[in-house]
C-alpha cells in the first residue's frame, strides 16, 4: 500500500442501434429480469474503516439495466419521479467520487443517477464479442442508451475528466437530451487532430501515464492488480495534492478496478486518444462531427480545479467560446482533479444553479 502524503455495423448484438441512438434514433431496453432499473445487491467490496474505526460511506445497493452493448450497474438516490441529474465520473475513479453530492441533490428533490461506465465495477459487456472500446463516442452512446432505457428524455448532465467529456459530447449532439451542464475543467471533447500537437514540456509530463499506456509495459502493468492498484493510487495522490482521503476511501473506488475489462478499455482510450490505435467504424460519424469542435448551447456552468495539473491557464478563456447559451465560470481554489469528491457542496450548488438558469 503506498501511504497517502500529511466512453454502421461492428461486433456485438445491438451495436449498430446504440450508435444511431447518440445520432437521434431511440430505443429501449429491458433489466436482466425484464424490469427496467431492477434492483441487485453491490459488489462485494468488503467494508474497510478509517483510522477512526468508522465505516466509509459508499451507496445502499446498485441496480442494473440492459442499455446498448452494456448492463449497466449505477446507483439511484431521491425520488423516483424528480428532476433527473446523471453524474458521470472518470479515470481512475467510480461512482464514489459522487457519494456525497448524490445525497445533497436527493435532498434537494433531484433524482440522481450515478452509472459506472463501460470497464468499471459491476458494468458489464453484453456480449464477449464485443470490442472493449474506449473511444469517446463510443461511451457517450453508452449514456444514451442508458437515458433510452430508464426512459429518460432529458436530464441534467454532470461529469468530470472522462464524465465531463461524455456530457461536453452529449450536450453538443444532442441537446435535446441535456437539460443543462456541469463540465469540469469546461470543454474535453477530443480532437485527434490537435492532439497531434506537442504541448509544452511541463504539461507533456503531467500526461506521463498516457504515454505509458501507449507501451506494452503500460498495458500489462494496467492488467496486473498490484501494479494496477499502486499506479492509480498514485496518480490519485499526483492530481489531488490538498485532497487529505484516507486508505479505505481509494480502496472503495479501487475495488471497480477489478472488473474484467478495465484494463482493455482504458489503454484503448487512451491510445485512441493519442491516435495509435483504431476506434470502430460505427462511430465515424459521431466522431467526424466531434471534429469540428461543434458548440454547446445548453446552459452550462464550467468548473476549474485551481489546484489539478490539467487545468487549462486562463479561468476558462481557452474553451470559453465553446458555449454559447446562459454560462457562468467557476475556479474552485485549492481544489485538485476529483472536484466532486474533494468539493461536494460546492458541486451540488452548480447543478442546482445551472438548472436554474
Amino acid at each position: 500500500m503506498i501511504s497517502r502524503r500529511g466512453f454502421s455495423k461492428g461486433l456485438g448484438a445491438g451495436a449498430g442501434a446504440a450508435a444511431v441512438s447518440l445520432a437521434g434514433v431511440r430505443g429501449a431496453s429491458a433489466a436482466p429480469d425484464g424490469r427496467a432499473g431492477s434492483t441487485a445487491p453491490a459488489a462485494s467490496r468488503g467494508t474497510p474503516t478509517t483510522p477512526e474505526a468508522t465505516p466509509a460511506a459508499t451507496f445502499p445497493h446498485l441496480k442494473h439495466i440492459n442499455a446498448g452493448l452494456l448492463n449497466v450497474a449505477y446507483a439511484e438516490l431521491g425520488p423516483a419521479h424528480g428532476p433527473v441529474v446523471i453524474c458521470l465520473h472518470g479515470w481512475p475513479y467510480d461512482i464514489h467520487s459522487y457519494v456525497d453530492v448524490a445525497p445533497l441533490l436527493a435532498e434537494r428533490g433531484y433524482r440522481v443517477l450515478v452509472p459506472y461506465l463501460r470497464g468499471h465495477g459491476p458494468t458489464r459487456f453484453r456480449s464477449a464479442r464485443t470490442f472493449r472500446n474506449g473511444q469517446q463516442s463510443a461511451v457517450a452512446v453508452d449514456i444514451i442508451a442508458f437515458m433510452d432505457a430508464l426512459k429518460i428524455e432529458k436530464a441534467v448532465l454532470a461529469g468530470f475528466d472522462w464524465g465531463s467529456r461524455t456530457a461536453d459530447i452529449i450536450a453538443a449532439l444532442r441537446p435535446e437530451r441535456c437539460k443543462a451542464l456541469v463540465s469540469v475543467s469546461g470543454y474535453l471533447i477530443t480532437n485527434l487532430e490537435a492532439n497531434q500537437k506537442p504541448l509544452a514540456p511541463a504539461a507533456e509530463h503531467t500526461w506521463w501515464y498516457q504515454y505509458y499506456f501507449a507501451t506494452e509495459r503500460g498495458r500489462r502493468a494496467m492488467e496486473d492488480k498490484t501494479l494496477r492498484h499502486d499506479l492509480t493510487r498514485f496518480v490519485w495522490d499526483t492530481v489531488s495534492p490538498t485532497w487529505d482521503f484516507d486508505d479505505a476511501t481509494f480502496e472503495r473506488t479501487a475495488a471497480a478496478f477489478d472488473n474484467p475489462d478495465y484494463a482493455a478499455v482504458v489503454i484503448h482510450n487512451y491510445r485512441w486518444r493519442l491516435g495509435i490505435a483504431d476506434g470502430e467504424r460505427r462511430y465515424d460519424a459521431l466522431e467526424r462531427r466531434l471534429a469540428t469542435r461543434p458548440v454547446i448551447t445548453v446552459p452550462t456552468i464550467t468548473l476549474d480545479p485551481e489546484r489539478d495539473p490539467f487545468t487549462a491557464p486562463g479561468n476558462g478563456s481557452s474553451y470559453r467560446d465553446r458555449f454559447t447559451g446562459a454560462y457562468d465560470h467557476r475556479t474552485l481554489q485549492g481544489i485538485g482533479h476529483n472536484l466532486p469528491q474533494e468539493a461536494p457542496e460546492a458541486f451540488t450548488q452548480a447543478v442546482v444553479d445551472v438548472d436554474n438558469f
